[in-house]
């Protein structure tokens, strides 16, 4: 939209990084512009594990600070976004030929406790995390009857946090940062860098997708929150003659599948020292990680096939119940960034993060974001904020991101205000009132209101009652823009698997009059999202 053409600080980028920036950033009152090419959070930051999670396995490289940086936002994001993070019990078997030693992993679940001692200082006491135990081989079969038997010794018992709807959780932040009066906008393509003298950076040229209208903007300091496309961004603003230094890519995938385990996270070994997990989620099982290099465009990204095949045959190997390609419902990947100095497979590679000052580079005016990972998006944040207080010579300090709920999120306590939405809404079944009032929070209110006012958004278009209200919703207040807008990332109708034509019809036809699609438009929209189906 047409708004002032100068703040204090452009944002490139609209991730979890960029959306944590832009929050952190908006709320000392700086004056933020935030700009995505395609929507908020489409990126890498949909394709999470939906872990908040301590990392268990930086211990193993001995990053403890990394691990005690990520338990203290672990604890802080179950705060302040208590309606998407909860609790999950993980149970990790051990074989007797079992590789890296129980005495070492033993050591690491005692740690892993030590680094999380803030874990019960939840605002919401149903909150608390209990510390690890060790389970007997007979309740570990108890606990998850499909693992394999054969040289199963007993079990890890441990906690940490699932994020329900990260790309919702994103969101939240890119909605708290515009609380604050950010401007944020999606389907806005930085194309160019502005000048001013002696070639200090002070703007971007942005182009809107939709309308191909480009404008202006300038700023003090640009943030290059790009991720795995950072050093692209950094190419366009030193003049494609400069080679930039590369950002390496690694892809992680992961499958859908019908319910294989139960409602623990299963923590597999595989034989080269990695993990894999089977997570519950909706009623499914989402089996993942890989962590493949990939050296393609990432805007030509897409999910490998090979990876499905490794995922597949590292549930066979490892798990007691084995699956074939014709379980899979869905799958989703993306590509994450790695700090790129370190090497050595990367699975390897630390999830650490840098925050450059670009001035290095020769672009004075640029500040550069890089590695990171969901869980630790926040405290990067304020990394980035204490330089941004440099290169601007203001005092700027980070005091509300842990202290204050996320937009939308303003709940004490959970369980008694999903008792009061239960009572509040006897006119929805209780799918619905569960699925809706913790995906929205304190927003559901207006969400079962426009279905209220008109019973034809009351409709139920997926299995754990999600309703047409919803898709009202994400045009009218979330700036949906494309059908995968809202039902991949605004709602939960398309994240498990292809729906199939008739609600997909539905929810095509309800968004085509709100936009004013026309028939072809409307067309290549549901064409577009068919695509993220067509796997192999």
């Amino acid at each position: 939209e047409d708004g002032p053409d100068k703040f204090d600080l452009i944002i490139i980028g609209g991730g979890i990084t960029g959306a944590a920036v832009a929050y952190i950033a908006a709320a000392r009152s700086l004056s933020v512009a935030l700009f995505e090419k395609n929507d908020y959070g489409g990126a890498t930051s949909a394709a999470t594990s939906k872990l908040i999670h301590g990392g268990l396995r930086y211990l193993a490289n001995g990053e403890l600070g990394l691990v005690r940086e990520s338990l203290r936002e672990r604890r802080i994001l179950g705060n302040i976004a208590p309606n998407f993070v909860y609790p999950l019990p993980f149970l990790m078997p051990m074989y007797k030929r079992w590789r890296g030693n129980i005495w070492k992993m033993l050591i690491g679940m005692y740690l892993y406790d030590a680094l999380s001692y803030d874990k019960k200082d939840t605002w919401d006491k149903g909150k608390k995390l209990e510390n690890h135990r060790l389970v007997s081989h007979r309740k570990t079969v108890r606990l998850e009857p499909n693992l394999k038997k054969e040289d199963l010794r007993n079990a890890f018992y441990f906690f940490d946090y699932q994020s329900i709807f990260p790309e919702r959780l994103t969101l939240a932040f890119i909605k708290s940062a515009a609380d604050y009066g950010a401007r944020v906008s999606n389907y806005t393509a930085v194309e160019g860098f502005l000048f001013a003298e002696k070639g200090k950076i002070n703007g971007v040229r942005v182009r809107d997708y939709f309308s191909d209208r480009s404008r202006e903007v300038h700023a003090d300091l640009v943030v290059n929150c790009g991720g795995t496309w950072a050093d692209k961004i950094l190419e366009l603003a030193a003049g494609n003659d400069q080679k930039m230094h590369k950002v390496k890519r690694s892809e992680g995938i992961h499958i859908i599948t019908r319910k294989i385990a139960g409602n623990h996270v299963v923590s597999l070994q595989k034989n080269d020292g990695g993990h894999m997990m089977i997570m519950p989620w909706r009623d499914h099982s989402l089996i993942g990680t890989t962590d493949k290099e990939f050296l393609g465009d990432p805007d030509d990204y897409h999910v490998s096939g090979e990876s499905i095949e490794e995922i597949i045959s590292g549930v066979n190997t490892h798990f007691g119940k084995s699956i074939t390609r014709d379980d899979i419902v869905h799958a989703y990947g993306g590509l994450r960034p790695l700090v790129d100095d370190q090497t050595k497979g990367s699975y390897q590679t630390s999830r650490k993060y840098e925050v450059y000052d670009n001035t290095v580079d020769g672009l004075e005016g640029m500040i550069t974001v890089e590695g990171g990972k969901y869980t630790t998006s926040r405290s990067l944040a304020r990394e980035v904020l204490k330089l941004i207080s440099r290169k601007l010579e203001r005092t700027l300090s980070d005091s509300v991101s842990d202290n204050l709920y996320l937009s939308g999120c303003e709940i004490r306590d959970m369980k008694q205000f999903m008792i009061r939405q239960h009572l509040n809404y006897k006119d929805f079944t209780y799918n619905t009132v569960e699925y809706i009032s913790r995906n929205y929070g304190t927003e559901s209110k207006v969400v079962f209101q426009i279905a209220r006012d008109d019973r034809r958004y009351a409709e139920v278009v997926s299995h754990d009652g999600e309703i047409l209200a919803e898709v009202v919703y994400a045009i009218r207040f979330e700036s949906a823009k494309t059908l995968k807008d809202i039902m991949l990332r605004r709602t939960g109708t398309g994240t498990l698997g292809n729906p199939g034509p008739e609600i997909t019809e539905k929810i095509a036809s309800l968004a085509a009059e709100m936009l004013g699609w026309d028939k072809v438009r409307k067309e290549s929209e549901i064409a577009s999202l068919m695509k993220v189906y067509q796997l192999y």
